[in-house]
């Protein structure tokens, strides 16, 4: 009999921790409720969001896109944190090393996260790396950014956070 093969076994993986996760089961579209991210077994501080517009950028170290991204959300945390406007960028990379590089290189002004095992980023259903997810007070995800796509993406982002903080 021959050992199972890696496919077979991170296919039942992905099948359990569909069983398991209650919000894994489809991909988090606007007018979803984004996931809490308390408990998920982020590593690194999480920001306070209770009744604030919330950016949550997912990330990885390899990504080249990603690279582009941090300034632009930088330049948005500035203009908009005093506003009530809070960004939490998750990466998902495995490795603390690449993870810390990244960071350290970047310094990004605004709350970075590790999801090491993936697991918000599989209840969310992540499309690809970049991708951000604009939730308003209520905790709606109201829009949703595949890649970024240099000042296109972020001036999206600049009227959609505008609009949202005017929201009361």
């Amino acid at each position: 009999m021959s050992p199972p093969h890696n496919h077979l076994r991170l296919s039942l993986g992905l099948a359990l921790l569909a069983v398991l996760t209650p919000w894994a089961a489809a991909q988090v579209k606007p007018g979803d409720l984004f996931p809490k991210l308390a408990g998920v077994g982020l590593l690194g501080k999480l920001p306070e969001t209770e009744g604030r517009v919330v950016l949550v950028d997912f990330w990885a170290s390899w990504c080249a896109p990603c690279h582009a991204s941090f300034p632009a959300y930088g330049r948005l945390q500035a203009k908009f944190s005093p506003r009530g406007l809070v960004i939490l960028a998750v990466s998902v990379d495995e490795s603390e090393g690449d993870y810390e590089a990244f960071v350290r290189k970047l310094a990004p002004s605004f709350s970075v996260v590790r999801d090491a095992t993936q697991r918000l980023a599989a209840g969310v259903d992540v499309p690809g790396m970049p991708t951000s997810y604009l939730v308003d007070r209520n905790g709606r995800v109201r829009s949703v950014h595949e890649g970024f796509h240099s000042g296109v993406t972020e001036a999206e982002l600049d009227r959609e956070i505008e609009a949202l903080l005017a929201e009361k």
